[in-house]
């Protein structure tokens, strides 16, 4: 694909991608807005133009970090979620991207098979579910948005791909890799519904984000070993695997009092 249609694609998907996922999340609520994203909406764009240009083998070694920088969203929801309980949504989300930038730099000098990672962060995401704080049992309100909130997700989200993507080449794979699960979409649910209702909306997103992680982690796991088999192949196994784990994640996470 040539520079102009690439840009064109993403200028396209991306918006497209998170408009949808953020009117679903407000249909259903915070807490299932934030286990939506679980759904890799920002990285697997990221990916996919990779794959086209540099290529698959390039965007192979990206998956594995992009998988790998789940530990790091773990980290940015857990602080989230502790800060939360005495600071508001500011600086909340400063110590949670604190959390995820050093996670990112520890993790950029670590590099395990796709398999091994994959174990490690399965084990990561169950513990930190439960170092999270109790759940509250107070119902939740509704959340009414700006006109204004839905186009400045789709322009950020779609920035943060067109930049990221352009400067890949330049960060090299691994890095690029881990810099993309940054919850971008993530930091806005949470921060918009703690500054609007306060904390336990907020903790609920990063909650929903952190059982969402497993699906995450699969799509990426999937793309790093099947990428050299072809692109199509390789999104096509890892859409599947995604929403057939998103599914047992929150079924999983109902029973044990988790989501």
């Amino acid at each position: 694909m040539n520079p102009a249609g690439a840009l064109a694609l993403k200028l396209v998907l991306t918006p497209v991608l998170v408009g949808a996922a953020s009117l679903a999340g407000r249909r259903w609520g915070p807490a299932v807005g934030g286990w939506l994203i679980g759904i890799p909406f920002t990285s697997a764009p990221v990916a996919f133009f990779l794959a086209l240009d540099p290529g698959p083998r390039f965007a192979q070694e990206a998956a594995l970090g992009i998988m790998t920088g789940a530990i790091s969203q773990a980290g940015f929801c857990l602080s989230y979620a502790w800060v939360a309980q005495r600071l508001g949504w500011a600086g909340s989300l400063l110590a949670a991207s604190a959390a995820f930038a050093v996670a990112t730099l520890l993790l950029a000098m670590l590099v395990l098979p796709a398999l091994a990672s994959f174990v490690v962060i399965i084990v990561v995401i169950v513990v930190t579910l439960f170092l999270m704080p109790a759940r509250s049992t107070r119902p939740a309100g509704r959340i009414d948005f700006p006109r204004w909130d839905l186009p400045a997700r789709m322009v950020v989200a779609t920035t943060f791909v067109v930049v990221l993507t352009s400067a890949a080449p330049l960060l090299g794979p691994r890095l690029a890799g881990l810099l993309a699960p940054f919850p971008l979409y993530g930091s806005v649910l949470a921060a918009f519904a703690h500054r609007v209702e306060g904390r336990d909306p907020a903790v609920g997103v990063v909650r929903g984000l952190l059982l969402g992680l497993f699906a995450f982690a699969s799509f990426f796991l999937a793309l790093a070993l099947l990428l050299p088999a072809g692109i199509g192949v390789a999104f096509a196994i890892a859409i599947v695997a995604t929403f057939a784990v998103q599914a047992a994640a929150l079924v999983a996470g109902r029973r044990f009092g988790l989501a």
